[in-house]
C-alpha cells in the first residue's frame, strides 16, 4: 500500500477498518489517492432483504429500491463505497444457481428491477455519505450458460444478445451506473474479460459508458485456462487492449503492465484511460474531498441493525410471497388458506421451519448467523396450537459460503415422528425446499425436485392428512408438479432474509394478502427447462393431431406456473380493453381492473405485446409494461399503460434499434397466459 499498488479492497468492512487504510492511503502514498473498498451486498448487508430473484416476485419497484436504499445506509456505515450489484444477467435455466441474484426470465423486469436497485445504491447524489457506487454484473451473457452449468461456454445468436441479455446493461449506463462488471464466460468464442467487442465497441464507444469495467474475481488470470492466452502476462495484454479497467485477484496488472506498456504491447493511452475512469468513480463518491466520509464509527453503530430497518424488510418480504395454490380438501368447501386465527391443533413440519441460518440465503457475507426470524418463531405469535416435527434434514453437517453442501439422501428417521403428529392435528404446515446455499454461485443443480427425502416426507405425511399447505423455501424455480396435483394449499416463500417468519406467519393468518407474482417460470419436469412465457412461435407449433410439430412425446409443453403468475386472496377480473392508436408515438391502452371478492387486495396488471411480423423474428408475447396497485373489495380503476417506440421496436441482428409498421396484438391480465386481447396497426 505504502507504494502506491493498492488502489480497491474488497471484503475490508467496518468504519475503523477502513480508516486505517484509508489513512495509508492518502498520507502514507506519493499521490495520496484514496481507495475504494467493494463488498458483495446482494440483498442486505447487516438487514438481510428477500433473495433478489424473491424480491423480483414483489413486482414492487419502490420497496426494491427501498432495499437497495437501506443496503446502502448499513454498508456505507461499516465503511464500504462499492457494491457488486445489481446483477442483472437475464437467465431461462433455473439449474443455474445463480438465478437467485438476479430478477428472472423477463427483460423487461429484469431492467426495471435493475434500475430500481442502483437508485436505492447511489440515491440523488453519489457524494453523500450514505450511497455507494453499484455495479451493473456480468457483462455478457452470464445467465445463458450451457446446460445451466456456472461458469459454463454461453453460444447465444445476436438476436438474443441485442434484444435478451444487453438491454439492462444499456439502461444502466443510461441511469448513470458507476462500474459494470465483465463475466467469467465466452461470447462467440472470445472470454468476455478479453472481449473487444462488448468492453470497447459496445459498452464505451457506442453507449459512451464514462464509468470504468471491473473483472471479475480472477477471471483475467482465467483467460489462460479458456485456451485464450498463453500466459498471465498475456492475459493481461488482452485484458487492458480490450477494456476490463480494473483487475480483480488476477495480479496481471500489477505484475505485468508496466513491462508491456514499456514493450509497446499495451499503449499507455489505455492506460491513462483506465485511470481516469477509476479516478472519476473515486471524485464522483467525494473521497477526494473528504476521504474518511465512510468512516463514522457512530453512525456505523446507529445504522447496522437499525429497527427500522427491519420494518422495510418485514414489508418487502411479504409482498415477495407468491400464493400458488389455495384449494380445499374435498368435504370442507372452505380454501386452507388463510388460517382462522382460533385454528386447532397445527402440526409445522419441515426442518426449515424451525432454520434461522438457512433462510437467510445466499450472498450475505456480512450478515450474522443465525439471525433470521424462523418460521416456527413467526407461527408461535398468532397462536400456541401448534406442534413441530422436523422429519428430515435438507442437509448434512456444515455449510458455509465457499463449500460444498451435502443433501440428506437417507436418514428418514424422523418419518414416523412426524406422521404421527399429522395424524393427530387438523391441518399440516410443510416447510420444504432448498438449503439457503444451494442456490447462488456454483450452485448448479440437475434436478429441481425437492433435494433428499423431502418428497418422500411430504408423500408420507399426505398418506394421513390431506389438509396440508406446503411452504416452499428455494432459490429458483421447482418442479413440483406431484405436489401441485395433490396438495391443496401451497406458498412460494424464497428465502426471505431477516424477517422471513413474521412475513410467512402474517400471509398465512390473514394479515397480509399475498400479492407476488413469480419472476420466473416453473417447469413440469427438469426436462423442460430452459423453459421460459417468450419463446419464438416456431414454423411448427401445433398443437396437431400427428406428431409433426414442436413438442415433447412425454410431457406438456406447458409450465407448471407461468411467468408473472400469483394468486390472491381476493379475485380480480379485467374487462373493457381499449386500445387509442390514433397517435403512433404513444399508443394508449386502457382495462378495467375489479375487484370481485371480499378482501381488499394488490394486484399486478400485466401487458403483453406481439408484433405480428417482422424482420427478425419477434417472442409470441413480451411484456411492456406492468402497474400494481390496491383495489378494496368490489372496487374498479381504470389502468393505462402508453406503448412508444421503446416498447414497440426492436434490435436487428447489427444491434441497430428499428420500429417497423404492422400489426401487433395486445393482451393485458394478471398473469403472461390469461387476460383479455386487442389490437392494432402501426402505420
Amino acid at each position: 500500500m505504502r507504494k502506491g499498488m493498492v488502489g480497491a479492497f474488497l471484503n475490508v468492512k467496518g468504519a475503523n477498518n477502513v480508516r486505517k487504510l484509508q489513512e495509508i492511503a492518502v498520507k502514507e502514498t506519493r499521490l495520496g489517492i484514496p481507495l475504494l473498498f467493494g463488498f458483495d451486498i446482494i440483498h442486505g448487508y447487516k438487514t438481510l432483504f428477500p433473495i433478489p430473484l424473491g424480491e423480483a416476485a414483489s413486482w414492487d419497484l419502490a420497496a426494491i429500491e427501498k432495499s437497495a436504499r437501506i443496503s446502502a445506509i448499513e454498508a456505507s456505515a461499516a465503511g464500504i463505497n462499492w457494491t457488486f450489484a445489481p446483477m442483472v444477467d437475464i437467465s431461462r435455466d433455473a439449474r443455474w444457481g445463480r438465478v437467485m441474484e438476479g430478477a428472472g426470465e423477463d427483460t423487461y423486469l429484469g431492467t426495471k428491477i435493475g434500475l430500481a436497485r442502483i437508485r436505492g445504491f447511489q440515491g440523488d447524489d453519489l457524494s453523500a455519505n450514505n450511497t455507494i457506487a453499484a455495479t451493473a454484473k456480468h457483462f455478457a451473457g452470464y445467465g445463458f450458460a450451457e446446460a445451466g452449468r456456472e461458469y459454463n461456454t454461453v453460444d447465444v445468436g445476436t438476436s438474443t444478445l441485442y434484444n435478451v441479455i444487453l438491454p439492462p446493461f444499456k439502461a444502466a449506463v443510461d441511469a448513470g451506473v458507476q462500474t459494470v462488471m465483465n463475466s467469467f464466460n465466452t461470447l462467440n468464442g472470445v472470454p468476455a474479460t478479453g472481449n473487444k467487442m462488448l468492453q470497447r465497441d459496445i459498452l464505451k464507444d457506442a453507449w459512451k459508458f464514462n464509468g470504468f469495467v471491473v473483472s471479475d474475481w480472477g477471471s483475467g488470470m482465467e483467460l489462460t485456462d479458456h485456451g485464450f492466452a498463453r500466459d498471465l502476462k498475456h492475459a493481461a495484454e488482452l485484458s487492458a487492449n480490450a477494456g476490463s479497467d480494473m483487475d480483480m485477484e488476477s495480479y496481471a496488472y500489477v505484475t505485468y503492465l508496466k513491462e508491456l506498456v514499456e514493450t509497446g504491447k499495451v499503449e499507455i493511452k489505455v492506460v491513462d484511460d483506465a485511470v481516469k475512469r477509476i479516478l472519476r468513480v473515486k471524485f464522483k463518491l467525494g473521497l477526494f474531498d473528504d476521504p474518511y466520509r465512510y468512516c463514522d464509527a457512530a453512525r456505523e453503530k446507529e445504522m447496522l441493525y437499525n429497527p427500522a430497518h427491519a420494518v422495510a424488510a418485514l414489508d418487502v418480504a411479504r409482498k415477495s410471497i407468491v400464493l400458488l395454490k389455495n384449494e380445499y380438501v374435498k368435504g370442507s368447501g372452505i380454501n386452507l388458506l388463510p388460517i382462522a386465527k382460533n385454528q386447532q391443533q397445527i402440526a409445522v413440519i419441515g426442518a426449515l421451519a424451525d432454520d434461522k441460518n438457512s433462510p437467510l440465503g445466499n450472498w450475505r457475507l456480512a450478515s450474522d448467523d443465525n439471525t433470521a426470524v424462523s418460521v416456527m418463531e413467526g407461527l408461535k405469535k398468532y397462536t400456541s396450537n401448534i406442534r413441530y416435527a422436523k422429519g428430515a434434514d435438507v442437509v448434512r453437517g456444515k455449510t458455509e459460503f465457499g463449500s460444498p453442501v451435502t443433501v440428506n439422501e437417507a436418514d428418514s428417521s424422523g418419518f414416523k415422528a412426524a406422521v404421527q403428529l399429522a395424524m393427530s392435528s387438523e391441518l399440516v404446515i410443510m416447510v420444504l425446499g432448498e438449503h439457503g446455499y444451494q442456490s447462488g454461485e456454483a450452485r448448479s443443480r440437475t434436478k429441481l425436485d425437492l433435494p433428499g427425502v423431502q418428497q418422500q416426507l411430504l408423500e408420507a405425511v399426505y398418506a394421513v392428512n390431506k389438509n396440508i399447505v406446503l411452504v416452499l423455501m428455494n432459490g429458483r424455480p421447482l418442479a413440483i408438479t406431484w405436489a401441485q396435483e395433490k396438495i391443496p394449499a401451497i406458498v412460494e416463500a424464497w428465502q426471505l432474509g431477516s424477517q422471513i417468519g413474521n412475513a410467512v406467519a402474517q400471509v398465512l393468518f390473514g394479515d397480509h394478502n399475498p400479492s407476488g407474482k413469480l419472476p420466473m417460470t416453473f417447469p413440469r419436469s427438469v426436462g423442460q427447462v430452459p423453459i421460459y412465457y417468450n419463446p419464438y412461435n416456431t414454423g411448427r407449433p401445433g398443437p396437431k393431431t400427428e406428431v409433426f410439430w414442436s413438442h415433447y412425446s412425454d410431457e406438456s409443453n406447458k409450465p407448471l406456473y407461468p411467468f408473472g403468475f400469483g394468486l390472491s386472496y381476493t379475485s380480480f377480473t379485467y374487462s373493457n380493453l381499449a386500445i387509442h392508436d390514433e397517435d403512433p408515438a404513444n399508443i394508449k391502452v386502457t382495462v378495467t381492473v375489479k375487484n370481485t371478492g371480499k378482501l381488499e387486495g394488490e394486484e399486478v396488471a400485466q401487458l403483453y405485446i406481439r408484433d405480428k411480423t417482422a424482420s427478425v423474428v419477434r417472442p409470441i408475447k413480451e411484456l411492456k409494461g406492468f402497474s400494481k396497485f390496491s383495489l378494496k373489495a368490489g372496487e374498479a380503476r381504470q389502468v393505462e399503460f402508453i406503448l412508444t417506440a421503446a416498447e414497440l421496436g426492436f434490435y436487428d441482428n447489427t444491434g441497430t434499434f428499428i420500429v417497423e409498421p404492422g400489426e401487433f396484438d395486445v393482451m393485458v391480465g394478471g398473469n403472461s397466459t390469461e387476460g383479455i386481447s386487442g389490437k392494432f396497426t402501426l402505420k
